[in-house]
């Protein structure tokens, strides 16, 4: 399975490929359910957002375990697909803040501006939620973040598996940090909703003299 994946660009020197991806990936072949998103989308976020041109990192949960909604990127589901309930209360709050939402769920256009779309989990049997969260994923994750940790940016991290493994690198004195309930239904409206983070990330890129995300973007 390896072989058949490329390594994202501008990632693949995370010593997690060269040890641990060969066992997970072996792991995720012995699957019996068929596992999302497809594998040469399973790390779709860091090739359209290499290193250097993160700007903002939304840490999700794991990839959607209905069949054809995972795209590799957090919350983002192919053109044309429905929009699944957690996404359609992000586009919610992002109408309620920015007055605009994208076309459709696709958020490329998102990660081609330098905003990371990382889930907690890069898999997911399909069909079982959280079916990956203990198969070693957390290893990468926590590279990832180190690797960014030394840069300047914002941290939006929606649900307590992105808070706590965020914790470790996430510093006030650098980054912008900004942390809600998971946007699905059961969670959404116990802190979600108001919190107007694109807005809050916008202003603190500008600051900065960094160019605002248009987060109406869409691919």
């Amino acid at each position: 399975m390896t072989a058949s994946i490329p390594l994202p660009p501008g990632w693949a020197h995370l010593p997690f490929f060269a040890t641990a991806w060969p066992k997970l990936a072996a792991r995720l072949a012995a699957e019996t359910a068929p596992v999302q998103p497809e594998p040469a989308r399973i790390f779709r976020a860091l090739a359209l957002t290499p290193p250097a041109r993160v700007r903002v990192l939304i840490l999700g949960q794991d990839p959607y375990p209905t069949p054809g909604n995972a795209d590799g990127l957090a919350f983002s589901v192919p053109a044309g697909r429905p929009l699944p309930a957690s996404l359609r209360n992000i586009f919610a709050e992002l109408q309620a803040d920015q007055g605009c939402r994208p076309a459709s769920g696709d958020l490329s256009g998102w990660a081609r501006q330098g905003v990371l779309l990382l889930n907690t989990a890069l898999t997911v049997p399909a069909g079982a939620a959280n079916g990956h969260a203990q198969l070693g994923w957390s290893a990468l994750i926590a590279e990832v973040l180190a690797e960014l940790a030394p840069r300047p940016l914002a941290f939006l991290l929606w649900g307590r598996p992105a808070e706590r493994l965020a914790a470790p690198y996430a510093d006030p004195a650098r980054h912008l940090i900004l942390t809600a309930p998971h946007p699905s239904p059961l969670s959404a409206h116990r802190g979600f909703f108001g919190t107007r983070p694109f807005g809050a990330i916008n202003a603190w890129l500008a600051a900065r003299g960094a160019e605002p995300i248009d987060w109406c973007a869409a691919r």
